[in-house]
């Protein structure tokens, strides 16, 4: 679990690096939000009336939305002091009655929540480089066919350097988005002493007479008012690293002043210049500004990349964790942070995605299109799963819980109905990949349902196959035998054809058990169980949360004060490897029998999973129908 600061110097630290790491998203939204609400494709006008509404729904949305939503309520829904939407579900599903009909249904809201943000965080990489690159056409309108290119090769740096981890740059992250959002701090201040008439805005009455003027076409343009407010989600997905605290702090004094600041300083320079509307970022000072904004704005939008890039990780590690994903290769990039991890096939689907992006929509503009669905989808989601939290867990009354998170709902319906009229133009695209991922993820889910069924069915007793097996004991030899076994399982196949085959058992026989749970952490005084059966045979219960790192050989030294102590050199892992068979008949649809089955066949293994040496494994097949 995240530490929880107890000095004020620890507070600032941590504050300084949750302005590197948690704003990066919706703290680069500047670069393109205002052009893109009056982008031509939705007929809105751009006069100072729709100015005045769209700048006032703007600020008003970041203080409901970010301020009151997330920031007050939502960081209260801590999971053992984690958040996001997995950890959100987890505490959803725990808090509600046993037996209640809404588990199942949460639990698919949870997942296809977390789905989203792997769509989200292919768009987030892609726009925001390309915006930031896309200030050079500003100063020489030349430069434009060599936009693309650079983000694509900017891109493939940042993706490059994934394996060595952040330790070492992380440190500059905060100083770094302190320096970018003082600039849009100053940037904006510029422009608002230019045309202060533009801090009528701040009066709520002229969002909601934006609203009610232009109704149809005030509808269309939250779809793209929603990007000021992207990257929400991860105040609360990274609230484990810093805690609530230097959360709500950046947010407050440093965050949301600037975010505030320079969307009125550009609203103040489109009533003064409305033909600025084309980069209204960009064209904030004179043009000598336009090189530097380029720089620092692509250091912003890299360190923005960055943070979803490292979400990804973690949330992929979670959902493993969860049994929603196979097994895959993680590596852990410092000794010290162990949430600082890298996968590498997730690294390069991603990369696949973004780069295959950037080249398809070409500009921010269309790629501003694709942005938004899976985002206001995630927030609504949100809303309802933290109404369960509320109504369950904080044990607040019915009418209570429902006033709470009602005008949070109706807000996240309105921006999501909003994006789904964008869902021709580019917003298939991320629900597309949030599809594909969900049907990965039940099909995994069901699979590994359907194997324990069927292992179960044929599984025989331990208690009983130990008391008949040392009636007449087979020769035993030195050493310690370890023979990994699946919650419900019986006697493990591996011990099963190493005795029909070798006809001996070693001296002393663990039976390890993992058990993963719907918590980030299990504290290490709960992580194990020991169990005696005699004859120098035990059971070992293994408990992880979602969030911990499997490391067998650790919890082998935690053995020791049980009065198990193991002697690597003469430890022998047994491990049964599953081979799955589709077979017709009653289990799963033949296409996802054959995508598990190629799921099954691809997943990392369990020894080099729990990082159980490799020269010390012992691998026994066996056949599983499904």
């Amino acid at each position: 679990m995240a530490a929880r600061p107890t000095h004020n110097s620890s507070i600032a630290a941590l504050t300084i690096a949750a302005i590197g790491i948690v704003y990066g998203d919706i703290g680069t939204s500047p670069l393109y939000t205002m052009k893109a609400v009056f982008s031509p494709e939705h007929g809105l006008t751009l006069n100072t009336p729709n100015l005045l509404g769209t700048v006032s729904l703007i600020v008003w949305g970041l203080i409901i939305i970010v301020s009151l939503k997330y920031v007050t309520m939502v960081l209260r829904a801590d999971n053992r002091g984690e958040g996001g939407v997995m950890a959100l579900m987890s505490l959803a599903l725990s808090s509600l009655p046993k037996g209640s009909r809404w588990h199942f249904p949460l639990m698919l809201i949870g997942i296809f929540g977390s789905t989203l943000f792997f769509g989200e965080s292919v768009i987030t990489p892609a726009i925001s480089v390309l915006s930031a690159i896309e200030g050079l056409e500003v100063a020489a309108p030349g430069l434009k066919p060599y936009v693309v290119p650079i983000t694509v090769v900017v891109l493939l740096g940042l993706y490059a350097v994934q394996s060595r981890g952040t330790s070492g740059i992380g440190k500059w992250f905060g100083p770094v988005m302190i320096l970018w959002f003082t600039t849009l701090a100053i940037l904006g201040l510029i422009n608002v002493f230019r045309s202060p008439e533009i801090l009528a805005a701040l009066n709520p009455w002229h969002a909601v007479n934006f609203m009610l003027k232009n109704r149809m076409i005030a509808f269309i343009a939250l779809g793209a008012i929603v990007l000021a407010f992207t990257g929400v989600e991860a105040l609360y997905a990274d609230m484990g690293h810093f805690g609530a605290k230097p959360i709500r702090v950046a947010w407050s004094f440093v965050v949301f002043p600037s975010l505030a600041i320079n969307y009125l300083g550009q609203g103040a320079l489109l009533l003064s210049n409305p033909a600025a509307i084309s980069n209204p970022f960009f064209q904030q000072l004179e043009s000598w500004s336009i090189y530097p904004l380029v720089m620092l704005s692509t250091l912003a939008t890299v360190i923005a990349s960055q943070a979803t890039i490292s979400g990804s990780f973690s949330m992929a590690k979670q959902a493993i964790s969860l049994g929603l994903l196979p097994r895959m290769k993680i590596v852990f990039t410092s000794d010290k942070e162990m949430g600082q991890i890298f996968i590498p096939v997730i690294n390069g689907l991603q990369l696949a995605a973004v780069i295959l992006a950037v080249i398809e929509f070409g500009s921010s503009d269309e790629l501003a299109a694709a942005y938004g669905i899976a985002v206001t989808a995630t927030m609504t989601m949100t809303t309802i799963l933290a109404f369960f939290v509320i109504r369950y867990h904080w044990k607040y009354s019915l009418a209570a819980a429902s006033s709470l998170c009602s005008l949070f709902l109706v807000i996240d319906i309105a921006l999501f109905s909003s994006n789904t009229l964008k869902l021709m133009s580019g917003g298939w695209f991320p629900l597309l990949l949030g599809l594909v991922l969900f049907t990965i993820m039940l099909t995994w889910r069901r699979g590994r349902q359907l194997v324990g069924e069927n292992l179960k069915k044929h599984a025989i007793p331990l208690d009983g196959f130990l008391e008949s097996l040392f009636l007449v004991p087979p020769t035993r030899v030195p050493g310690t035998a370890i023979f990994l076994r699946g919650e419900n399982d019986g006697v493990p196949h591996a011990m099963l054809h190493n005795l029909k085959h070798n006809r001996i058992l070693h001296e002393r026989v663990i039976f390890l058990t993992i058990h993963m749970h719907e918590v980030p952490w299990i504290p290490i005084a709960e992580r194990i169980q020991l169990q005696n059966f005699g004859n120098e045979c035990y059971q070992i219960r293994v408990h992880y949360g979602f969030k911990d790192a499997p490391d067998i050989p650790y919890v082998l030294e935690l053995c020791k004060p049980l009065g198990l102590e193991f002697d690597m050199l003469s430890t022998s892992f047994f491990i049964s490897r599953q081979t799955i068979i589709s077979t017709p008949g009653a289990g799963m649809s033949t296409w996802r029998e054959h995508l598990f089955v190629t799921l099954s066949r691809n997943a990392r293994g369990a020894a080099d999973y729990y990082q159980i040496p490799p020269n010390q494994v012992i691998e026994l097949g066996t056949q599983v129908e499904i």
